[in-house]
């Protein structure tokens, strides 16, 4: 996905716009916080760790949790380029555990001064609908503000789950922008499994 509609070529269209089979199509809604959270206390008994440096339990956490809403901005990166990303001391990337087993993702980035960008959120599919999203976007605004930030921001798009925007905007978040992007199907080509994200189906039966 792109970083922010301030990225984006300035074009008004209208109507439709036809998308080749190779490729998938999303609305993509920007959204920030301005405001820090009023009780900024540690969520109890919410384990989270550090994934580090860590590029086979980040790649692996990152399938789990991303691979069905067609999340593929990290599975396109080597391993040089993710370990530059993950190395970097204002990124941090952490694993939600439960049972041993890593069932949520979190990754903040702060590398623009004054802002944090929620950069991935969220939780494999056995885990949605049990509150530890609500718990973890919690701690996701407590990290982020711990810093001296102006706004944390983030982006979802339609491919992403249906109530995403919706749980945003509960927790403190505006919509600001909003941009269509066009990018080949991630599915080509191995960065993600053929039957990823079934809701986008893929148009034909080509590589």
């Amino acid at each position: 996905m792109t970083d922010g509609p301030r990225d984006a070529p300035r074009l008004c269209l209208d109507g439709i716009t036809p998308v080749p089979p190779t490729h998938v199509a999303a609305v993509v809604t920007y959204l920030e916080r301005r405001e820090p959270p009023a009780r900024p206390a540690a969520a109890p008994g919410l384990p989270l760790a550090a994934i580090g440096p860590d590029l086979a339990r980040y790649r692996a956490l990152y399938a789990r949790v991303g691979a069905p809403w067609l999340w593929f901005g990290r599975a396109r990166l080597d391993d040089a380029a993710l370990g530059a990303v993950l190395g970097d001391p204002d990124v941090a990337a952490l694993a939600l555990v439960e049972g041993g087993r890593d069932v949520g993702l979190l990754e903040l980035d702060w590398r623009r001064p004054g802002e944090a960008e929620l950069v991935y959120f969220g939780l494999a599919p056995g885990a949605i609908g049990r509150g530890l999203g609500r718990r973890l976007m919690d701690e996701a605004l407590r990290r982020a503000f711990a810093r001296p930030i102006g706004r944390l921001w983030v982006h979802t798009c339609t491919l992403d789950h249906p109530g995403a925007v919706a749980f945003y905007e509960r927790s403190g978040f505006r919509a600001y922008a909003r941009v269509v992007e066009v990018t080949p199907d991630p599915r080509r080509g191995g960065a993600l499994p053929r039957d990823a994200a079934p809701h986008a189906p893929l148009l034909d039966a080509g590589p």
